[in-house]
C-alpha cells in the first residue's frame, strides 16, 4: 500500500532510534532526507541501503506535488530530518498537508523530539505548555515576545548558540525575571541543563560561551516557585 511514513531520527545518540523506524526505513522505496550526507551516517550505522532523495526547506515547495503524485501512484516513502521528528521546526508540514489534501495515507512513528526531554528535565509544570519553536529573527520578534507576557502555560522555545544570550535578555525585558531551564546537546556527549532565573542564566552564558543547540523552558506568567504541589498536579 502506498504511504508516507514520518520517521523521527535520533537527536544525538544514534542508539535512540526505534526498531520500528529502522524496519520502515529499510522497507520503503525512497527516503526523503533533509541532508543526505548527515542521514547517510545514520543509514550506514544500521545497514540501511534504501535510496535517498533530498527534501529540505529550500526545495520543499517545488518537490511537494511531485512527491505526492509518486506516492499516490504506488510508491512508499519515509520522511526524515537531520535530527528529531519532521515538521517540528523542520521541513515536513507542507508535505503532510498536501498528502492529506490528496487522500494519500500518512503514518507518523513516535520517537525523538528535543523539547520533550528538555521540558520534563526543567522541573517546571508540564501538564500544560505552549511550544513556540524558534522566535522570529527580526520582523515580529518583539510582538511575539509581548504575546508571551501573560501566557498561563510553561513556554518552550528553541534557540541557536549565537542568539541564546540575546533571547534570554529579551525574555527578561518583556517577561521579568522568571525561572528558566536551558538544555543543550540533548542525548549527546556534552548534554547539559542549566536552571535559574533569567538574570542568572544571562550571567552564566556571558561567562561560559554557548555551544550547541538549545531548548529553553520558561515559567508561565503566574507560576510561583515552591507553590503547593496540589496547584500543579495533572
Amino acid at each position: 500500500m502506498s504511504k508516507l511514513f514520518i520517521v523521527p531520527t535520533p537527536i544525538g545518540n544514534l542508539a535512540d532510534i526505534t526498531f520500528r523506524a529502522i524496519e520502515v526505513l529499510k522497507s520503503v522505496d525512497i527516503i526523503l532526507a533533509e541532508d543526505t550526507r548527515t542521514s547517510g551516517k545514520l543509514l550506514k550505522a544500521y545497514d540501511i541501503t534504501t535510496r535517498m532523495r533530498a527534501f529540505h526547506a529550500f526545495n520543499e515547495h517545488q518537490q511537494v506535488q511531485h512527491i505526492v503524485a509518486e506516492i499516490a501512484a504506488g510508491k512508499t516513502m519515509a520522511l526524515i530530518t537531520d535530527a528529531g521528528t519532521p515538521a517540528i521546526s523542520d521541513p515536513g508540514f507542507l508535505l503532510t498537508r498536501a498528502c492529506i489534501s490528496a487522500g494519500v495515507a500518512i503514518e507518523t512513528l513516535p520517537g525523538a523530539t528535543a523539547f520533550v526531554p528538555a521540558l520534563v528535565n526543567s522541573g517546571l509544570p508540564v501538564q500544560e505548555f505552549t511550544y513556540i519553536g524558534f522566535l522570529p529573527v527580526k520582523k515580529g520578534r518583539a510582538t511575539r515576545l509581548q504575546q508571551l507576557v501573560h501566557e498561563p502555560r510553561t513556554i518552550v522555545l528553541y534557540e541557536s548558540p549565537h542568539r541564546i544570550i540575546k533571547t534570554l535578555q529579551q525574555l527578561h525585558l518583556h517577561l521579568g525575571d522568571r525561572l528558566c531551564s536551558v538544555s543543550r546537546e540533548i542525548s549527546k556527549k556534552f548534554e547539559e541543563t542549566k536552571r535559574g532565573t533569567l538574570s542568572e542564566l544571562i550571567v552564566w552564558f556571558q561567562e561560559h560561551p554557548p555551544k550547541g543547540e538549545f531548548v529553553m523552558v520558561v515559567a508561565a506568567a503566574d507560576y510561583k516557585h515552591g507553590q503547593d504541589d496540589k496547584d500543579i498536579e495533572a
